[in-house]
């Protein structure tokens, strides 16, 4: 699933289906992927990330779900992104050896929050060790710093990067300023570098100024309504476009007061999918019974322009 072109459009940032125990819950990966792809026409995926608690999973279990989503998404998924971020250095140096051995179409690395970098040097430093273990394979870095506390604006990361990391394609850039990121596509143009945008419900912004699509988990369950706002976008047709991106908000907005996290986002692609994503790992709970009736109310009960 090597890309040939410039990662663009969506990509769902999957959650990690566990069994009732709490034991990831590999068998219903490949009805995931053909739901992705049928369902929601979403053919790009990221695994192991923020959404899929990768941070919470043993190396075993982030290997396993590296190999599962690639076996499974075998000429049906465009690109299967594994993120192999890690608080060890050689940890992740070891995931990212693994992505490229299984046949990841890239890789992506979030930067180390407990000791963390201070500076634009000590970043790159360490993503330059991750990547060059897998040299073949393109590297993205994923900035998510309200999560991090890694403050280090990508614009002036992106100085010189690809010097130094020379299979480095692009940015997962799950924060609010769109300064840095205007700046950022502004400055590398030429670079042809994909900008995907992590905040859905500001997805429609980040378009406006240039980015080329977006990585998120509203897309496992609002891929479908998404894809016709990027297309209503590309008209350009933004009148409809913007209906698509306040209704996103309107239900973002609603849950997001009932207290939404990885747990809830579980808990409402079980409902949408039919597919059990059990619980989440602790310190996670699940979302309570109130969370599900009243997400599922207000989602049944939104009328979106293409009249669903």
């Amino acid at each position: 699933m090597t890309p040939v072109k410039k990662l663009e459009g969506l990509v769902a940032a999957t959650v990690t289906p566990m069994t009732p125990d709490g034991q990831i819950n590999l068998p219903v990966i490949g009805q995931y992927v053909d739901y992705l792809v049928s369902e929601q026409n979403v053919k790009n995926v990221f695994v192991n990330g923020t959404t899929g608690e990768g941070l919470s999973l043993n190396t075993q279990e982030r290997k396993q779900l590296a190999e599962e989503w690639v076996c499974q998404g075998k000429n049906k998924l465009d690109h299967v992104i594994v993120h192999v971020g890690a608080l060890s250095l050689a940890e992740s140096q070891e995931l990212a050896r693994h992505a490229a051995a299984i046949g990841a179409s890239a890789i992506a690395v979030i930067a180390p929050f407990f000791f963390r970098p201070t500076n634009k040097d000590e970043l790159i430093a360490f993503l330059q060790k991750v990547a060059s273990e897998a040299p073949t394979v393109p590297f993205y870095y994923y900035h998510i710093p309200h999560l991090t506390g890694v403050k280090i604006r990508v614009e002036e990361l992106l100085d010189g990067i690809k010097e130094q990391i020379p299979t480095f394609q692009g940015v997962k850039f799950s924060d609010t300023d769109l300064l840095d990121l205007a700046q950022c596509i502004n400055k590398t143009e030429r670079e042809q570098f994909a900008f995907l945008y992590g905040v859905d419900e500001q997805l429609l912004s980040a378009l406006a100024i240039g980015a080329d699509g977006a990585v998120g988990s509203t897309y496992n369950y609002l891929g479908q309504k998404t894809n016709l706002m990027l297309q209503a976008f590309a008209k350009p047709d933004l009148a409809l476009a913007r209906k698509y991106q306040f209704l996103t908000g309107e239900f973002l907005n609603f849950i997001i007061k009932l207290g939404f996290g990885v747990a809830e986002t579980k808990a409402v692609m079980t409902f949408v999918s039919g597919i059990p994503m059990g619980p989440p790992r602790l310190p996670l709970v699940d979302a309570s019974e109130e969370f599900i009736v009243k997400a599922k109310a207000k989602l049944d009960s939104i009328v979106w322009p293409d009249g669903d």
